[in-house]
């Protein structure tokens, strides 16, 4: 503004007068988009949402949240290279750059990583039960009935169940997220108005404790909004503490839904569709709950362990403990595990880090259950394919691509160039242990790695999302 009012000194030899005087303006000019023409009535603008990849190279998509989800996922590292980096037990300039606390909990979660065979079975049989919320009967029976249901209502009332069923069994999680964000916002107020929160807080906390879920919600609503509420107004703090406030909004309503009578509530709205009642009818409040916390995934398994030990160790590096590369190392942790468990991610994802024979070994798996392969006359068939990417201590990376059609097995590994000699008896290994589980070896292969394999030429499925999600930011 103030060059365009001439208040700045001019510049020897340039006059900012004549700037962009002569350049003509076309309503046709393909490179100015929607100009007026008070001739005629303009069409829409031609200027399209869309981005070529030239454009975002390096960037968010503006114009899709799946797109941004499949670059992240293109530039992301392998979980199993980033864990080796972070555990191997050879001493790396990563551990050395360790605060005391993030190496506590990294030696309890290393702990938990010892194991035999046996306890290899129940350690992934564990993981695969801590990452499913929604198993066991009742929910076998409700997803069946979704599939089968006709009324749009049937569907809408069951889903409304299952998101109040994950706030309730997020109480916990939720109830952190209010104490951290009230703490924030204490901390970020000037102390006046920072101790009247503070002894709120410490009500709340209270509250947590004696598990008063409908007193904790009242306090809430009746003495900390109107509280934060007088302070934006009389402050117009428009910084953090109304940031944190919107937070809070959200969790609190996720801390309302997941109420046991709201609860129940959905439940017996359920039980009230014919194609339902015969099943869900007899079941009353009291049996319902006792049902869900035995089909919770469990809490205390050795798996669920491990990684809230592991989350312990990130948070403490994200908040400046430890060196760069630390936090480094933990940054790209959290930014892969959140892609992989990303909404848009069609397959199921699971870490397994062990030690076995004094050997570390860090794979990850992903699992498609519906994949589709051709077969020999070009048709599309219906398998299972896997996908596990391995560090194993002293060896090096290996990609194992498996896919099951009924009793045919067929597997790919590629091997580091250590291991490549010995390809052919690793083959023969393979076989005899498909033979031996009473399962037939369509296609075994062992080979050099050139180049890790991505995820998307294993699932190209992955792009489907390009057909039926492109929300716009």
């Amino acid at each position: 503004m103030p060059d365009l009012l001439g208040a700045t000194n001019p510049v020897p030899g340039h006059d900012n007068t004549i700037t962009n005087r002569n350049i003509p303006i076309s309503p046709n000019n393909s490179q100015v988009q929607n100009v007026p023409d008070l001739d005629r009535v303009t069409k829409t603008d031609r200027r399209t949402e869309q981005q070529d990849s030239s454009q975002t190279e390096g960037r968010v998509r503006y114009d899709s949240n799946f797109q941004t989800f499949i670059q992240q996922l293109r530039r992301t590292q392998d979980l199993s290279s980033t864990m080796s980096k972070l555990m191997m037990r050879e001493g790396t300039s990563v551990s050395s750059g360790m605060s005391e606390g993030i190496a506590e909990e990294m030696a309890q979660a290393m702990e938990m990583l010892k194991m035999d065979p046996s306890e290899l079975l129940k350690f992934l049989s564990a993981q695969m039960r801590a990452g499913t919320r929604f198993g066991g009967a009742l929910f076998a029976l409700l997803r069946n009935a979704y599939a089968r249901a006709d009324a749009e209502g049937v569907r809408q009332d069951i889903l409304n169940f299952l998101k109040s069923y994950s706030d309730f069994s997020s109480t916990a999680h939720i109830e952190g997220n209010l104490v951290r964000n009230l703490t924030n916002m204490a901390n970020a107020m000037p102390a006046s108005w920072g101790d009247q929160l503070r002894q709120l807080l410490a009500q709340l906390e209270n509250g947590i404790a004696a598990g008063d879920r409908q007193g904790n919600i009242s306090l809430l609503q009746q003495k900390v909004f109107p509280l934060m509420s007088a302070y934006v107004s009389q402050t117009h703090d428009l910084g953090i503490p109304r940031e944190l406030l919107t937070l809070l909004a959200l969790d609190l309503s996720r801390y309302e839904n997941g109420a046991e009578d709201k609860l129940i509530e959905t439940f017996h709205q359920l039980a009230g569709y014919g194609t339902l009642k015969g099943t869900l009818g007899g079941i009353d409040g009291q049996s319902l709950m006792q049902l869900l916390q035995n089909s919770q995934f469990a809490k205390n398994t050795a798996a669920a362990q491990f990684a809230d030990h592991l989350a312990a160790a990130a948070a403490r590096a994200l908040r400046g403990e430890g060196s760069a590369e630390v936090q480094d190392v933990f940054r790209n942790l959290v930014r892969a595990m959140l892609v992989n468990e990303s909404v848009y991610m069609p397959l199921n994802h699971f870490l397994i880090p062990m030690e076995m024979d004094d050997r570390m070994l860090f794979s990850e798996l992903w699992v498609d259950p519906d994949a589709e392969e051709k077969n020999e006359r070009g048709q599309n068939e219906k398998c299972m394919k896997f996908l596990f990417k391995l560090d194993v201590q002293g060896l090096g990376f290996f990609d194992v691509v498996l896919s099951a059609k009924e009793r045919d097995v067929g597997i790919v590994v590629s091997c580091p160039e250590g291991v490549a000699p010995f390809s052919k008896e690793i083959e023969q290994n393979i076989t005899k242990i498909l033979t031996r589980n009473d399962l037939r070896p369509a296609a075994v292969s062992v080979r050099k790695m050139e180049r890790p394999v991505t995820l998307t030429e294993v699932f190209p499925k992955i792009f489907e999302g390009k057909n039926s999600v492109n929300v716009k930011v």
